[in-house]
């Protein structure tokens, strides 16, 4: 677990004088991310949609969702687990839907690893059960390459992002080699054969040890017992439902909602009626969802191009503003400003070029940024000769969004926000060109 917490929440700077496995905590949010910033991983919070109604998501001032970006040691992120993880905690989904800054800022930072760490997310195992044994892979988690050891637990907590390479992701070795330093600092052995890395492993399924049938879902089979089939009964299920095997009374809510029945326990008694959690209201006003389309790859500069927002969505069927802004602080507004023409910033060097585009129902709005590619045109024949200069790469300077650098003779340019906050740490990993993670932070020219 300490291991995961110096990958997750790490300073990651090689040149300290505290190595970096013991860097671990220096980022309590996910980096990019600040406190009321909004937009963040908050997809799943439409109260049309289970997850939003089980886990319904706190608003800001403007009426706008909540973001539930990473927090804490484990970087807790998404209201489903935001909601879980509070109602372990007070008994209650909604304090952290509210308050999810503190996640970050307060004892729940480490208590939300140890939740993450301990709760069954099948089909994934705990990562506890994969350290304690209880977790034992079966022929099929074989077959797919997960087996016990400190590389599954990669899988568990980052492997849609980190594994099932041929080869191990720069992330993964961080992680490795952490484990190794606390294993020897913690003077625990590493066995010879453990399996530390998570190349080649294939995600969790069905199939897998470590789908534990926790949840309660309709059990659609038939019944000989009842007039027209159907069972009135709710089965366990190993996938993620709003009822859960682990709460109290989460069964007699199940069969309630699926079947409108009246729940009659084993003596005869009704059970007490259970206050149904209020429909959302068909007709709430929902924020609408921004998008941007616009061309594939690297335009010319002075050549014309078209952004559509045509891809932009609102639940309410409300007619929309577009309001388009450019990095150079021109505006474009109107119901009818749906697609932009402009012609791509005239450039002597290859360059970024940042568009924002605020959706707008008339009361709730979002956001969203499209970065344009502009190639520099080829230079005329007598121009053949110039060249352009660009300062050395050094870790010393700050480097900002678009900055272009030459490194060992190659040209590189720092990604834009939030990426470009590696720009200017951890030269072991950001080094442009040299870093075994720089493509996260920069562009090759």
């Amino acid at each position: 677990m300490f291991a995961h917490f110096a990958q997750e929440t790490g300073g990651h700077e090689s040149w300290r004088d505290i190595p970096e496995w013991r860097q671990a905590l220096v980022y309590l949010r996910e980096v990019g991310w600040t406190e009321g910033q909004k937009g963040g991983y908050n997809g799943e919070c439409n109260p049309d949609v289970w997850q939003g109604q089980t886990w319904p998501c706190g608003k800001d001032k403007d009426g706008d969702f909540l973001s539930y970006f990473g927090r804490g040691a484990k970087q807790l992120s998404y209201n489903y687990n935001y909601g879980p993880f509070s109602d372990a905690m007070y008994g209650d989904v909604r304090p952290l839907l509210d308050k999810p800054e503190l996640v970050a800022d307060t004892w729940m930072n480490l208590a939300s690893a140890v939740f993450f760490f301990v709760y069954p997310q099948p089909p994934k195992p705990s990562m506890l059960h994969v350290i304690d044994g209880t977790w034992q892979p079966n022929e099929h988690d074989k077959a797919n390459g997960l087996v016990s050891g400190f590389g599954v637990t990669i899988q568990i907590i980052n492997g849609g992002v980190e594994c099932g390479g041929a080869d191990e992701n720069a992330q993964s070795l961080n992680r490795i080699a952490y484990y190794k330093e606390f294993a020897d600092y913690l003077k625990v052995p590493v066995p010879a054969d453990e399996v530390l890395g998570c190349k080649n492993m294939k995600q969790f399924d069905e199939g897998g040890a470590g789908a534990l049938p926790i949840y309660w879902e309709e059990d659609w089979g038939w019944s000989a017992d009842t007039a027209d089939g159907k069972t009135y009964s709710c089965q366990l299920v190993g996938y993620q439902t709003p009822y859960t095997a682990f709460k109290e009374g989460d069964y007699t809510k199940c069969v309630q909602h699926y079947f409108n029945v009246n729940v009659i326990d084993d003596n005869g008694g009704a059970e007490p009626d259970v206050t149904p959690t209020p429909t959302p209201v068909t007709d709430e006003n929902v924020a609408p969802v921004a998008r941007i389309a616009g061309p594939v790859g690297a335009v010319e500069a002075g050549s014309p191009v078209s952004l559509s927002a045509e891809g932009s969505t609102d639940a309410n069927g409300d007619k929309l503003t577009y309001t388009w802004m450019s990095q150079d602080g021109k505006t474009l507004s109107g119901q009818d400003k749906a697609i932009v023409i402009f012609n791509a910033p005239e450039v002597t060097q290859d360059t970024q070029y940042v568009v924002n585009l605020t959706v707008s129902d008339g009361s709730l709005s979002s956001t969203a940024v499209y970065t344009l590619n502009v190639k520099a045109k080829a230079a005329a024949a007598d121009d053949e000769d110039k060249t352009t200069s660009y300062p050395a790469w050094s870790s010393s300077q700050k480097w900002n969004p678009g900055d272009i650098v030459n490194n060992n003779g190659a040209l590189y340019q720092c990604k834009p926000f939030p990426a470009s906050s590696w720009c200017n740490v951890a030269p072991a990993y950001y080094e442009p060109g040299v870093g075994i993670a720089w493509a996260d932070a920069w562009s090759a020219l």
